[in-house]
């Protein structure tokens, strides 16, 4: 049966006849739902390396001798090089065809994980993360371009979403609990092993369950604007992540300067080249360019309010990481059933009606997020991150799903790159301006003991984890006790103002949704309207 591509979505107005172009063919059969699974699982294992080596890092430091910032760069440097990659990555498989460029990444996250594993230095192991960030940038740009193709029906393809965002939040939920078992049994570099079955199966099943899909006219790699690409993503996070750490100074502002100017370059060369990295024509679209907005600003309030929210339970509330992370499985467990119920409400109503519903519920959350510090501190958050966790469920499933729906298949990996590749500038974003927002509080709130010596004072100010190490010096007395019980009242203070921050934040983008996806139809009529323009097609 012939292809064909509806002019518009039902309902939608004549602005977004190039909203999404669903190709209609027949239901996918068992054989591409077991493909999905088979896809899920590369999915999971990128964001399991995202965060593995949090509780191995004292071991691995004590072997290899780490200093302090080749510990930071052991663990960054994956999700630099991952961020930098993706819309590269969604180019070449748009090129060389997207299942082929998986297996080699596959091969490639076996290679630099056997690297990883057996490292005999520091330098040795953050060069091994980054090369297995390079093969993780070839899974999520592939991964959402063969979902597209494989699921053409947009009831079909809607669940498979869901479950490609479960296998990313099972990874995150995931990455401590694996890296703790590895870490009881064997030694520290049995962390990056978990690699080798995960893409085993990748690398004997992926080929007989998933098709192969390419652009079948493709246009030559472009060379510069990978490298303006590159340079643009990875000296902007970069900044912005120094600039979290450490505030304002020349390094980190001047890479974020570097990225802005490098970034206008590129849009400027995408715009001319014949044959350009990212086509800047699907992100006119009003629906794709408000989906991509939204993920961002998801990411920047999952990234900013998290991270305090973590800091709090751990310096505040006195939780051992452990227990943050196992505290942690219940606003993420609301994420994912929120995420899998979505396909099936959007069968009746329209994304924009779920998105303002889901983020004035999360809102709410960060409302709740900011009493923490006012009453119940430990019961009052958790329970405010559930409720922001079960409002941002929808996100996860419905804009993949619309960006990826108007992508032509042709061009559907570097489309896949662009949620993730925004996602990473939210985090980024988030967590380098809503940590400034909190340390600047912080720091006007700090009440300090008038026989606090001037060094401690200094140290004191700079963060609550400073702080709490110069209360633990015995020679302060009762000027310690003083000290915590200020620098924890400061922090919860920022606390607050970050969640009400927030909050403001979640109620713009539920304006944006209400604006930018109005005409996006349910999933139903999308499906009607794709059957009807398919009866259409002469045969």
């Amino acid at each position: 049966m012939p292809t064909s591509r509806p002019s518009s979505w039902p309902g939608s107005d004549a602005r977004s006849s190039e909203v999404v172009r669903m190709e209609t063919t027949a239901r996918a059969g068992r054989r591409k739902w077991a493909g999905l699974a088979v896809l899920c699982l590369p999915t999971m294992l990128t964001t399991i390396d995202l965060n593995v080596m949090l509780l191995a890092l004292p071991h691995i430091s004590a072997d290899l001798d780490s200093t302090a910032t080749e510990q930071l760069w052991m663990i960054d440097i994956y999700g630099f090089v991952i961020a930098g990659f993706l819309i590269t990555m969604g180019a070449v498989g748009d090129r060389i065809g997207r299942r082929r460029l998986l297996l080699i990444g596959a091969v490639g996250f076996i290679g630099t994980s056997l690297m990883a594993a057996f490292a005999v230095s520091s330098t040795m192991l953050i060069v091994a993360r980054a090369l297995i960030g390079v093969a993780g940038a070839t899974v999520m740009p592939t991964v959402l371009a063969m979902i597209r193709t494989m699921f053409a029906d947009p009831k079909q393809m809607s669940v498979a979403m869901a479950l490609w965002g479960t296998s990313l939040t099972a990874g995150v939920v995931l990455g401590p609990i694996v890296g703790g078992l590895m870490l009881g049994i064997f030694w520290w570099g049995a962390i990056f092993l978990i690699a080798l079955p995960i893409m085993g199966v990748v690398l004997v099943v992926g080929p007989f369950l998933v098709p192969e899909s390419r652009d079948p006219d493709p246009k030559p790699l472009d060379p510069t604007s990978v490298a303006m690409s590159l340079a643009a993503i990875l000296t902007t996070i970069y900044g912005l992540k120094e600039i979290a750490t450490h505030g304002w100074s020349t390094v980190p502002v001047s890479a974020v300067s570097v990225g802005v100017v490098v970034g206008l370059g590129f849009i400027k060369r995408q715009r001319t080249v014949s044959g350009p990295l990212l086509d800047l024509n699907l992100l006119r679209d009003r629906a794709v360019g408000a989906a991509l907005v939204l993920a961002m600003g998801s990411a920047f309030v999952s990234g900013g309010i998290g991270l305090v929210s973590v800091l709090y339970l751990q310096l505040v509330s006195g939780l051992t990481p452990l227990r943050v992370g196992l505290l942690l499985l219940m606003p993420a467990l609301a994420l994912v059933i929120v995420g899998n119920l979505t396909p099936i409400i959007a069968r009746k109503v329209r994304p924009s009606s779920i998105l303002v519903t889901g983020l004035m519920i999360s809102a709410i959350g960060a409302v709740i997020i900011s009493q923490a510090h006012t009453t119940h501190g430990l019961a009052v958050l958790l329970g405010g991150l559930i409720v922001l966790y079960l409002g941002s469920g929808p996100i996860g499933t419905l804009i993949p799903f619309i960006v990826m729906s108007a992508a032509p298949r042709e061009k559907s990996g570097t489309v896949g790159s662009l949620p993730g590749t925004v996602g990473e500038f939210g985090v980024a974003l988030g967590v380098a301006v809503l940590g400034l927002v909190s340390g600047a509080v912080y720091r006007a709130n700090l009440d300090l003991p008038a026989q606090l010596p001037a060094p401690a004072a200094e140290a004191a100010k700079e963060s609550l984890a400073g702080a709490m190490a110069v209360a633990a010096d015995p020679d302060l007395g009762s000027a310690a006790i003083d000290l915590v019980t200020s620098a924890q009242g400061a922090f919860g203070a920022g606390l607050g103002l970050v969640g009400l921050t927030t909050a403001f934040l979640l109620i713009g983008f539920a304006v944006l949704a209400a604006a930018g996806l109005q005409h996006v139809p349910t999933i139903d009529d999308m499906s009607m309207g794709a059957a009807a323009s398919d009866d259409a097609e002469p045969h």
